[in-house]
């Protein structure tokens, strides 16, 4: 990402709720929509690695992180 996000506010959003997800256990269905809208193809790995690391760490992992991830395929 940009160093300078004053001028990049797609950037700053997308860190913000980027940190919001890692925080929260159980990030709302519209956060992550709208993350997915803000991700361009530099940002899918890093946020694929989140939802994965989530779907690893549960006994029995949301369908609908499995389903984001597969839908960045």
């Amino acid at each position: 990402m940009p160093t300078d996000e004053r001028h990049d506010p797609r950037s700053a959003l997308l860190r913000a709720l980027m940190e919001k997800i890692q925080e929260d256990p159980y990030p709302s269905a519209t956060m992550l929509d709208i993350v997915e809208s803000l991700l361009t193809p530099r940002d899918v790995p890093a946020y694929v690695d989140e939802l994965v690391e989530r779907i690893r760490a549960d006994q029995f992992p949301s369908i609908d992180l499995i389903q984001r991830v597969q839908n960045l395929f």
